[in-house]
């Protein structure tokens, strides 16, 4: 039974989404079935992940309008072991589409519910807002990880976002976690980025990983090439950050 994770943090340019496809191609490279499921409307997870966003027939916004079955939507990314469900800009027009809709909130739930037993894990990138995608994703999911900049102002924008996991988790989905708080962006030369780190440690009662994820520049440009850091330089401080997350997340313990 698969797993559901979300990646959520409704501030932008965080490395959500960087996070979200390292992460699923990091599991997938371990030998599980993994589904990446976009519904960032910016679409960067499915063209991170070698998908041609410009050519798709069927994405993730048909499918929620029930425009087209969840096969239909499917595509097999550059990673084997890793399928996506992908996003364009066409999501952006989801909020006003799904007025109307009953029990909306719960409509990506209904799909992932009927296919989860084929997968091991199903990473689910949200947007970088708190609007009806993210609540349906948060809604489907079983847990959520938070990845948060090694910036001044972290932290106020974490307790908005922790507030509306916990409304979530009271009205809409009882079984919802916070997995866990990724810091990512860090920079070794700057005492900010150390001090960010021991507040929100001091701050907070939730689990945070020990995993740093570092400012990067093979990192930033992987994405460009339409593969995961794994695959574009496997030897670089980025890769290797992210490997060490997903042995985290997946519980196994380094040699």
């Amino acid at each position: 039974m698969g797993k559901i994770i979300a990646i959520a943090n409704q501030k932008g340019g965080v490395g959500k989404t960087t996070t979200a496809t390292n992460l699923a191609a990091g599991i997938a490279q371990k030998g599980k079935k993994v589904l990446m499921v976009d519904i960032d409307p910016q679409g960067n997870a499915t063209s991170g992940l070698g998908i041609d966003k410009t050519n798709l027939e069927n994405t993730v916004y048909e499918m929620i309008l029930g425009e087209c079955s969840f096969d239909e939507c499917l595509e097999q990314s550059v990673v084997e072991n890793l399928w996506v469900l992908p996003s364009d800009s066409d999501l952006a027009g989801a909020e006003v589409d799904m007025i109307g809709l009953d029990n909306r909130e719960y409509i990506l739930k209904g799909i992932l519910d009927k296919k989860k037993k084929k997968y091991d894990y199903i990473i689910i990138d949200c947007p970088p807002s708190l609007n009806v995608l993210t609540v349906n994703a948060m809604t489907a999911s079983d847990s959520v990880i938070v990845p948060i900049q090694c910036e001044y102002y972290a932290l106020e924008g974490l307790s908005q976002l922790l507030r509306t996991i916990e409304l979530i988790k009271k009205r809409l989905n009882k079984k919802l976690q916070i997995e866990g708080i990724v810091f990512t962006m860090y920079d070794v030369r700057t005492n900010l980025s150390l001090e960010v780190v021991e507040d929100v440690k001091n701050n907070l009662t939730y689990r945070i990983y020990n995993t740093l994820i570092p400012r990067n520049v093979r990192l930033a440009e992987a994405p460009s090439y339409g593969i995961p850091i794994s695959m574009y330089d496997a030897k670089s401080t980025g890769a290797i950050a992210y490997n060490n997350l997903v042995n985290e997340v997946l519980g196994i313990e380094e040699e």
